[in-house]
């Protein structure tokens, strides 16, 4: 960028300068500092919105963590205006998260996410515990920061922005300070506003870099190097908490911080004379994490800078050199405007993991000529990103006079190659059964060269499991796959016979699978798979004195499936569609079936979908499950009962080898519109339900349908989903008491 950059100051500002240096020389230069403060410092455009009206040029700008923001779009040749329009136009709380929207997942990984629903990042591998450096990794909060300054390129120097710039952070391994002065001003801004446990460590030229509020929070000694004769000082820190306020750990640590921010901005007051002008904005009692105060803060800070006015009185220039300046701005910012409508003529990748380059190439999805926009490149890296394979991804612009050179670069999980992962599930009806569940996985990834995986999982609570399975794809781009699972599972059932009302004794199924299989990802949110299957194992009755069936079978399945829902609790918009259809040879060992095989055929169809209008969500919910055999006896069963699933009824309580459900379902989203409130989801729900199980060989009859409903309230939390709700069930046509359930649900619901 350097080239074109110095190219265009000799061609197109030769004269503007020639008209304006006379006057900035015999004028002081005015360095403006901004200092750190999280949302406060909306409070900067306010002092902005002054200075302009006022027409004191800028020369020099420096900024420490928000100051970095606004200092950098500052410098870039945005107005006041421009940067108001970003600071309350972007959403901030998307910066909080950088977990992948489930939409957006691989079909296998969104599996993977609903089963180990808790949402922690935990590897283990060379004996050690690993985790991130920070809650937050910052992809999030740089996709945001990319949107806010277009896709620039790198800089050569930050001397060459229609403002000469800094960015000041600190290296956390060395305690120092860090100057930034070149590269990526998107970096740059990161680096310095990266909140050291919240947020991982930016690494830069080396150096891992967190906030530069711990070191220099109001860098008046930058401003000064870079050869300002006057400074202009904008301090938004927090003050110190009052003993009253000190009540928790949070606290504690809040008021170290503020111990930190507070010594470094007193050091570098020592460094102002009588000639600079410090402003400080009445912006003590606002939050730095709560965005929504962005205008009262704006408000103060255009307030203090009023106050100041006539400070400024002796740095204002003529109307005619403030548009000079304005002009000289504008000009070089166009420097860098012109290359954003440039092609692309290179692409490189910095792949610092073991996926393979076909599959981001695959899903980067930017050719040689595209013109990249702003939204193109966060849709790009998003794609990316959503293979949920990297701590970070991340891309940088190269501007030559032939075009834009895009660099990608991929940075593998620190945490990784292998997860430990948590699932965990508390359903009951305050009456009877309390179901709860644990599950734990080991997930070994990357053992062969197209990226196998070897998975090994635990399951304890109602029914248990203990299985492996090794996924092996089989091409660069892992669009074909081979999978063996071997699995020992019980499955329990308390069978709550609808025409009597009886409860029949807890049945049990102990047994040994294994699948072998071959499949196809037709799309990154499709599955197809087809193999073989057996099984050896027994049922009994807990409790009575019945004879065990013992049973092995072997046979082959194939499955369908497709899965767009951008939530398996709560969604708002996708589909989710499974087919499995199973044909086994059965071998039963009991005194009333001994040594009989039969032939059997299983047949499975669920679907989900959601479609959401603002506030409003209507759901869909349709099962279909089916046993096809001539024989008089199976083991197979399909289960209803529980939320959404015949609400009415205990969780998996009514059992048959067929089973048809419809269920249709409003949900109103009411946890934006409570004042005050956090901005999460918390929805009020109702359902229509009908469905029903018959035994083998029985038709599904419409006369035997069981209507339910319910009303609920959930929210999403680290923990998975939590419901709340009343079911009803009746039995239609039947005198048959109807049944009232007061049920709650803690994890998993699905």
């Amino acid at each position: 960028m350097a080239n074109i950059i110095k190219r265009n100051f000799l061609l197109a500002f030769l004269f503007l300068f020639s008209l304006s240096t006379v006057s900035a020389n015999e004028r002081p230069k005015v360095g403006l500092v901004l200092s750190g403060g999280g949302a406060k410092g909306a409070a900067h455009i306010g002092v902005l919105r002054v200075l302009e009206a006022n027409k004191v040029p800028i020369d020099y700008i420096v900024g420490t963590s928000i100051g970095s923001y606004i200092g950098g779009w500052y410098a870039l040749g945005f107005s006041p205006d421009q940067i108001e329009e970003i600071m309350f136009n972007t959403q901030w709380d998307k910066g909080y998260s950088d977990f992948i929207p489930r939409e957006d997942l691989l079909y296998e990984d969104k599996q993977l996410r609903d089963k180990y629903n808790i949402t922690v990042r935990l590897g283990y591998s060379d004996g050690t515990l690993k985790m991130p450096s920070g809650l937050l990794l910052g992809q999030s909060a740089l996709q945001l920061l990319k949107l806010s300054t277009d896709a620039v390129g790198e800089f050569d120097s930050f001397d060459d922005l229609a403002i000469p710039y800094r960015a000041v952070a600190t290296d956390i391994s060395s305690a120092k300070a860090v100057v930034l002065d070149h590269g990526s001003i998107t970096q740059a801004m990161k680096a310095s506003s990266t909140v050291p446990g919240a947020l991982e460590p930016t690494e830069i030229d080396g150096r891992l870099l967190v906030d530069g509020g711990i070191i220099n929070n109001m860098p008046v000694n930058v401003a000064r190097e870079m050869g300002a004769d006057i400074i202009i000082a904008v301090d938004i820190g927090s003050p110190l908490l009052e003993q009253s306020q000190i009540n928790s750990t949070v606290d504690v640590l809040n008021q170290l911080s503020n111990i930190l921010t507070i010594t470094t901005t007193d050091n570098q007051k020592s460094l102002l004379s009588d000639q600079d002008i410090l402003i400080r904005p009445d912006i003590d009692e606002l939050s730095t994490t709560d965005f929504s105060i962005l205008a009262v803060a704006l408000a103060k800070g255009e307030a203090a800078a009023l106050a100041s006015q006539s400070k400024f009185s002796e740095l204002g220039v003529t109307d005619k050199e403030f548009e000079q300046y304005l002009f000289a701005k504008k000009q070089k910012s166009r420097v860098w405007m012109q290359p954003l409508f440039q092609p692309v003529i290179a692409i490189e990748y910095d792949n610092q993991s073991k996926v393979d380059l076909a599959i981001i190439e695959e899903h980067f999805a930017i050719e040689i000529g595209d013109v990249v926009s702003k939204e193109a490149l966060e849709s790009a890296i998003d794609k990316v990103y959503a293979l949920d394979r990297f701590e970070s991804v991340n891309a940088e612009f190269t501007d030559t006079p032939a075009g834009r050179k895009i660099t990608l670069t991929t940075k593998a999980k620190y945490w990784g190659p292998n997860y430990l992962k948590f699932g965990f599930n508390w359903q009951g009806d305050f009456s009877t059964i309390s179901m709860f569940s644990l599950d734990f996985a080991y997930l070994l990834t990357d053992i062969t060269d197209n990226g196998g995986q070897w998975k090994n999982e635990l399951s304890l609570g109602w029914e248990s499991a203990i299985s492996t399975e090794f996924y092996q794809p089989l091409d660069k781009h892992q669009s074909f796959f081979s999978r063996s699972r071997l699995q020992l599972k019980e499955d329990k059932f308390t069978e709550n016979e609808i025409s009597t009302g009886q409860q029949h004794s807890e049945l049990s199924n102990r047994f040994a699978e294994l699948r072998l299989g071959l499949g196809y990802h037709y799309s990154d949110y499709g599955i197809s798979e087809l193999g073989i299957v057996g099984e050896v194992g027994n049922v009994s009755f807990e409790g009575n004195d019945y004879e065990e069936l013992r049973y092995d079978s072997l046979g082959a399945y194939i499955s369908l499936g497709y899965d767009t829902l951008n939530s398996i609790n709560f969604p708002t918009q996708g589909n989710k569609f499974q087919v499995d259809v199973t044909a086994r040879k059965d071998d039963f060992s009991h005194s009333l079936f001994d040594n009989q095989k039969e032939l059997s055929v299983e047949l499975n169809i669920d679907w989900r979908g959601a479609l959401g209008l603002g506030h409003h969500t209507f759901v869909g919910i349709a099962s279909y499950g089916t046993v096809l055999t001539d024989n008089d006896l199976s083991i197979r069963y399909s289960e209803l009962g529980g939320f959404l699933n015949l609400s009415g009824y205990q969780k998996d309580s009514i059992i048959g080898a067929n089973k048809a459900l419809a269920v249709i379902v409003y949900q109103y989203d009411l946890g934006r519109d409570i004042p005050g409130g956090t901005g999460l989801p918390l929805y009020l729900g109702t359902s229509l339900e009908t469905g029903n199980v018959w035994q083998l060989n029985e038709s599904i009859d419409i006369e035997e349908l069981v209507a339910s409903a319910s009303i609920y309230l959930g929210t999403d939390t680290t923990f998975g989903p939590a419901v709340i709700g009343v079911g009803y069930a009746t039995l239609m046509n039947s005198a048959e008491e109807d049944e009232i359930t007061v049920f709650f649900s803690l994890g998993k619901n699905w």
